[in-house]
């Protein structure tokens, strides 16, 4: 019966265990997989939240990759804005010219995301169909 016991409390020390650092270290070595497949948008999962997972990690102050940003286009102190209507997070626009004449519109816009001063440097902008 002890030795039922203690192969029991060993399995169970194991699984847990497994359960515990099981996911982080397959997130890790998915991090470090030079081979693998660049993540797609998952078109279930809210745009905010994917923009959140877009950000750089800290330290950096612009992300290496542009990146896509979708909201309305709005004035807000006397600049023209992209404005998250989920997370109601506005970034400032680096090109006013480009985004004034999506004005009032939804857009899609990419570019990279200066963190300090939460501005995008647009590449692109168009209108969300």
């Amino acid at each position: 019966m002890k030795r039922v016991l203690k192969q029991f409390s060993l399995a169970a020390a194991v699984m847990l265990f497994t359960m515990v650092l099981g996911p982080s270290l397959s997130a890790q070595q998915a991090n470090q997989d030079p081979s693998r497949a660049p993540e797609k948008t998952n078109p279930a999962v809210p745009q905010a939240q994917q923009n959140e997972a877009q950000m750089p990690a800290s330290g950096e102050a612009t992300t290496r990759d542009a990146k896509t940003f979708t909201g309305r286009i709005v004035k807000e102190n006397g600049q023209i804005v992209l404005k998250d209507p989920i997370t109601k997070v506005s970034y400032k626009l680096d090109d006013a010219t480009k985004a004034g004449q999506y004005m009032g519109k939804q857009v899609k816009a990419t570019g990279k995301l200066d963190l300090n001063t939460n501005t995008i440097q647009l590449e692109r902008i168009e209108p969300l169909s």
